[in-house]
């Protein structure tokens, strides 16, 4: 087991009950809540000897108010995300389980729009990649929002960069139903585990 480590991709406020609030979030949460809970259950009651366990990586969105994704700046998204607001905060469920340090942020420059979670870097530069090899990780489970954007962007960047990845199917949301059925197709055919 301590090969394997979770990403939790975007379970951000915008994404839940905000303005780009997502189907099937709520339940998304709640299912990762659920598997966090079964991966760290015989791990002892100490939170930071959880923590420290059973890594559990975040990547957020984490932009200016004048990023070039936003509709008033020429993208296609109304405005997210934006640091310092509760629409980029990480559900309040799931923050305590965040550490800084395997905390990912994207999309901070105004100029530049990330969909994957290897885009982002932690407060000490570092990125998702450098840490999972740190920490000598084989196998990612991978939840989150949305599973036609940000998730498959993060589940396809950490298959090419050699790891076994599972995507627990009833823990994301998505915009478009028949978006988020087709991209789980996709995906499963490239070698992504549903689980």
């Amino acid at each position: 087991m301590n090969d394997t480590a979770l990403v939790v991709v975007d379970m951000l406020y915008d994404f839940i009950d905000g303005n780009l609030a997502c189907q099937n979030a709520d339940e998304a949460v709640r299912e990762t809540l659920g598997f966090i809970d079964k991966m760290t259950r015989d791990q002892g009651t100490d939170d930071s000897e959880i923590l420290g366990t059973y890594p559990i990586l975040f990547i957020c969105d984490h932009h200016p108010d004048d990023h070039s994704s936003f509709k008033e700046f020429g993208g296609i998204w109304p405005a997210h995300c934006v640091q310092g607001t509760r629409g980029g905060s990480i559900h309040k469920e799931l923050a305590p389980y965040a550490n800084e340090e395997l905390t990912f942020y994207k999309g901070t420059e105004a100029g530049k729009e990330q969909y994957s979670g290897f885009e982002g870097i932690n407060s000490a530069g570092q990125s998702l990649a450098e840490i999972l090899e740190l920490l000598d990780i084989k196998d990612v489970y991978v939840c989150g929002i949305a599973t036609e954007y940000c998730v498959r962007n993060t589940c396809e960047d950490l298959l090419k960069a050699g790891f076994k990845v599972n995507l627990l199917k009833d823990a994301i949301a998505y915009v478009d139903r028949a978006g988020h059925e087709k991209a789980l197709d996709e995906m499963q055919k490239e070698g992504i585990s549903l689980v």
